[in-house]
């Protein structure tokens, strides 16, 4: 049985009172008791179940329970709404008679806020939950503050990560640009990049990481000379000598910085072409030496130029490139030309 007093005020402005008695003359006597306070409504339950199944899938703002009651005592009730995600903060107004300290001892242990001894007293009735409803209201507003500030911050994090990556997508353009043979190659080695983070069960937050960053591979290509970044033939010794050099600026490019996907971006740029023999350069890094990262970032990159028709090779068909990378894992990843 539940009986609601009506409001007298805005509701948004109103506080909510849980009466839980298995006697209807005290619910009576509470109910008229707290008519007083125009900014609260009351709502009474003569079942504790009821009761505390009410509370549980309401928002209440005070809760005012009888000890002594049938299917539940009032301390069963203060400890299922302690262990509820949602009511754990409640102040919880405990109804005992004078005589009952070891029940009032087991009820502050069970998570009481405070008592009310019987008979009840007008003035102590009414000032004991005005008090407990003033705190309880500043308690959820500093918790709605911080709910604020929390998404406040979220929106400016978003923000910040946004500006971040359309500078990294831009820098890695500036040198995609200077390589007409490789439009398009950033997007489609990024996307494969976290597709093998995803198939390796890396974390969410790596695999979106290693997106992010993997267009920063080829950034050091910048400082190549045009006449060997863009000699449409096979480069000689010393040229490849200076290609093999974009790897250290790009990573010279982008260490340094505060922004984590920078920070990522220099080791992808410094590591994409160590292979796991240790033939690699600019290093000479073999195996697990080599960070996770670069090597996901190799096989894409290896992966895509594959697929990829270039003036002196075709497009190798998607089998025949899943293939070689199967079978040249645990060696060089050196695409053929």
């Amino acid at each position: 049985m539940t009986e609601t007093v009506q409001p007298v005020a805005p509701a948004a402005l109103r506080s909510c009172i849980a009466l839980i008695d298995d006697n209807q003359v005290n619910l009576t006597l509470l109910r008229h008791l707290l008519a007083r306070d125009s900014h609260s409504d009351t709502i009474s339950f003569l079942n504790p179940v009821e009761g505390l199944s009410h509370c549980l899938h309401h928002a209440v703002d005070l809760v005012i329970v009888d000890y002594n009651m049938p299917e539940m005592t009032g301390i069963e009730v203060i400890e299922a709404l302690r262990a509820h995600a949602g009511t754990e903060e409640v102040p919880i107004l405990m109804i005992t008679a004078n005589d009952q300290r070891e029940v009032r001892h087991a009820a502050l242990e069970a998570g009481a806020t405070d008592f009310l001894t019987k008979p009840i007293d007008n003035k102590e009735l009414f000032t004991r939950v005005r008090n407990m409803l003033k705190l309880h209201a500043a308690t959820k507003r500093e918790a709605d503050r911080a709910n604020w500030l929390a998404q406040e911050v979220k929106k400016a994090t978003a923000s910040i990560e946004a500006r971040e990556q359309e500078l990294v997508y831009r820098i890695s353009r500036a040198a995609e640009f200077r390589d007409p043979e490789t439009g398009g190659h950033i997007q489609r080695m990024a996307h494969y990049s976290r597709l093998i983070a995803r198939q390796l069960g890396l974390p969410q937050a790596d695999q979106d990481m290693i997106f992010a960053a993997a267009p920063m591979h080829d950034v050091g290509k910048i400082a190549t000379p045009d006449a060997i970044l863009l000699k449409p033939g096979k480069l000689n010794d010393a040229e490849f000598s200076v290609m093999k050099g974009h790897a250290r600026s790009g990573y010279e490019l982008l260490a340094g910085s505060e922004a984590p996907t920078l920070q990522v971006g220099a080791e992808i740029a410094h590591t994409h072409h160590e292979k796991f023999d240790g033939s690699g350069y600019p290093r000479g890094l073999a195996g697990e030496a080599i960070p996770l990262f670069g090597r996901i970032v190799a096989v894409a990159d290896v992966f895509d130029a594959l697929t990829s028709s270039r003036p002196y090779k075709r497009a190798w068909s998607l089998e025949e490139a899943k293939n070689f990378c199967c079978k040249e894992k645990a060696r060089t990843l050196t695409p053929p030309a």
